[in-house]
């Protein structure tokens, strides 16, 4: 222990000890029952150790240790404070077809001292399409709604936004109200059917005690904060609200009265402790004790200063673990758009992310687990934390966050920041909504299914970036894992290529790199993997790939029982050569493409997957074959709405050789162009 914390705890025994000794109750009256102290003007006994009968309080000796209830009321009482609040044990008022649960929809406590306190205490609603609200005099005065939870495995907190959950503050000086809870659903029997129920509670409490709403079900009797307040007494007026022989608060102390409700608060005056409904009950601080309040507040400050220093020191630790150095170093000695790369704060990122709960999770993998977050301009973002920073991951992330400093490409996600005075470093980049191509393509997603306009359109965009980075960037970059799982689609389904983890810089007089061989099985280059130099054409295979993909709607490696484990580029070319591609092809495709059209596509997509790197095409030229068959597709509307022609789907059986196609259509491809597999 240290000295700083060894000095606070000493200084708040004696604190406490001194308050301690000082009486709360009525001379001669009982001060506690089991665990609770029961100051006047509360009591426990006879009339005059309390001021009303409202005030009254008994103690049930009968469990270990007693329990204290409110008489007028009969609510157990936790805690009692002399700042006018009172802690209590309130019962769930409703519910909805919870077994064994009973349903006490109204509160009524006109003509008392007591009303819910509209600072501490919440009126909450649990369940799925539930609609609470509360009423008084057959007026609504506050309510909430919540909504289902689509996601059945997504995991409960105790913070009440809205899913199955939420929470409204209750009016100021609520004395009575009528609770009612409905269901607003869509009228499905399993949304009405389900348990709902309503309370009120010290949302102190709530948030720190309780980890799923849900659990409140099995309780009868949930913590609520009253306030107090002392009617039908009045403070001396000839004295601005101070005390005198006549007024009903003690020496020493400041009688504070509310107009609108006729009651008054007493308070000790400053440097007085003490119960000030008390006739002596405010006593001015000692010497003895002003030094013991000075240490405690002096061993505070010392221990706030030094966690303070220590919270900064971890923060410059991290920040140099997770390459905060280097990554400085590798800015200043490259050019891009360095100036708008932000460095984000942890606290920052902490709030975006409500503090990185699960609910907020949309995507996970090797690498790590990305998070939804909203920034407090309200830009929404995704923020990618690691899961370990070995060395190999520290030179990831530092790759990734220099490279995509460099880009500025509509195609390419953009990188908005980083931090790294977390425990792993955090990358945060702009969010892409409509989650990865791969989703689309092997999830065969109803509401929105992908066409082959949105395929063809999706390729171009891919090809067009990876031209970009192979070819315009102000340095070549080669990036290492095209994948449908790294292409993301944003709102308006365009593509958008990420995770430049293992990407690389290339210098401009450079023909390959030779590394590691890094990659996914079933896109990785075979002519890369047996020699470990990766090339611009390595970046060509693995895009060829993905518009096999897309052409056939199958995963690289083949899961049916019959080619389970078979590579998707093999049985491709196999399918190519003997003319029986339809065959492989994604249904959709078949059904709203042209024959001329897969003809070209598939051509091109063997010519990319082509085993000597040298036959591949550059990006570039896939790119601009990509835009010319795109191209083409309006050509052969205009030549359908004039000429009526139809394309029958079975004529893909016939022969898959480059002089099948037609030479005057608008997609001829000439035999140079095809490649011996």
């Amino acid at each position: 222990m240290s000295t700083v914390q060894w000095l606070l705890q000493i200084s708040l025994l004696l604190w406490l000890s001194k308050g301690l000794a000082a009486t709360q109750a009525k001379p001669g009256c009982q001060e506690r029952c089991g665990d609770v102290d029961i100051p006047y003007p509360f009591g426990i006994g006879s009339a005059g150790c309390y001021f009303d009968e409202w005030f009254e309080v008994t103690c049930n000796n009968s469990t270990d240790p007693p329990k204290p209830f409110l008489k007028g009321v009969n609510l157990e009482v936790l805690n009692v404070s002399l700042d006018g609040t009172i802690r209590v044990n309130n019962p769930v008022l409703l519910s909805q077809n919870c077994s064994g649960k009973p349903s006490n929809d109204t509160q009524w406590w006109e003509g008392g001292p007591f009303s819910f306190s509209n600072t501490y205490t919440r009126f909450t609603a649990v369940g799925c399409s539930a609609l609470v609200y509360i009423m008084q005099d057959d007026t609504v005065i506050g309510g909430c709604m919540t909504f289902c939870k689509k996601d059945a495995t997504a995991a409960k907190k105790a913070s009440c936004y809205g899913l199955e959950c939420c929470q409204t503050q209750v009016p100021p000086g609520l004395l009575s109200f009528t609770a009612n809870l409905g269901t607003f659903s869509d009228g499905s029997a399993d949304e009405q059917e389900q348990c709902k129920f309503a309370f009120m509670v010290d949302q102190e409490w709530f948030i720190s005690n309780v980890p799923d709403p849900h659990t409140v079900k099995d309780m009868e009797y949930v913590p609520a904060v009253l306030d107090w307040r002392i009617y039908n007494a009045t403070c001396a007026a000839s004295t601005s609200n101070l005390n005198t022989s006549t007024s009903f608060c003690g020496e020493n102390t400041l009688c504070s009265t509310d107009t609108q409700t006729s009651s008054l608060i007493c308070s000790c005056f400053p440097v007085y402790e003490g119960n000030p409904y008390l006739p002596q009950g405010c006593q001015v601080i000692t010497i003895g004790a002003l030094g013991t309040l000075l240490l405690v507040l002096c061993a505070w400050w010392l221990y706030i200063v030094l966690k303070r220093r220590k919270k900064i020191k971890y923060k410059e630790k991290c920040f140099n673990r997770n390459g905060g150095l280097l990554l400085e170093q590798q800015l200043s000695s490259t050019e891009g758009n360095i100036d708008k790369t932000k460095l984000f704060t942890s606290k920052e990122l902490e709030k975006a992310t409500d503090r990185y709960n699960e609910n907020r999770v949309i995507g996970q993998g090797g690498e790590g687990t990305v998070y939804k977050g909203m920034l407090m301009d309200g830009r929404i973002v995704a923020v990618k934390k690691l899961k370990i920073m070995s060395d190999s991951k520290l030179e990831q992330f530092i790759n990734e966050v220099v490279i995509l400093c460099q880009i500025n490409h509509r195609n390419v996600v953009k990188l908005l920041g980083c931090c790294l005075e977390t425990e792993v470093p955090l990358l945060v980049y702009e969010f892409i909504p409509n989650g990865t191509l791969s989703e689309h393509i092997h999830g065969q997603n109803e509401e929105f299914p992908i066409t082959w306009e949105i395929r063809l359109r999706i390729a171009t965009e891919v090809a067009g970036a990876l031209s970009y980075l192979h070819s315009a960037a102000s340095v070549p970059i080669y990036h290492r894992d095209i994948k449908s799982t790294n292409i993301l689609l944003d709102d308006k389904y365009r593509a958008k290529v990420a995770d430049f983890g293992i990407s690389k810089f290339v210098a401009i007089d450079q023909t390959h790199l030779t590394t590691q061989v890094q990659g996914t099985f079933g896109y990785l280059d075979p002519e890369y993997f047996q020699s470990s130099q990766f090339t611009e054409k390595s970046d060509v295979y693995s895009f060829g790939i993905v518009l096999i993909e897309l052409l056939t709607g199958k995963k690289p490696i083949l899961s049916t029982a019959s080619e389970e484990g078979k590579s998707l580029a093999s049985y491709f070319i196999l399918s190519m050569n003997e003319d029986r591609l339809s065959d492989l092809l994604d249904a959709q495709v078949v059904k709203e493409s042209r024959k001329e059209e897969i003809n070209a596509i598939a051509f091109l997509a063997r010519r990319c997957i082509n085993l000597n790197g040298k036959k591949r095409p550059t990006m570039m030229e896939v790119a601009m074959e990509l835009e010319r068959i795109r191209k083409c597709q309006g050509d052969f509307g205009a030549q359908e709405n004039s000429e009526e022609i139809e394309y029958n789907t079975i004529e893909l059986i016939g022969p898959w050789d480059v002089t099948s196609i037609s030479t005057d259509s608008c997609l001829n491809t000439n035999a140079s162009s095809s490649s011996d597999v």
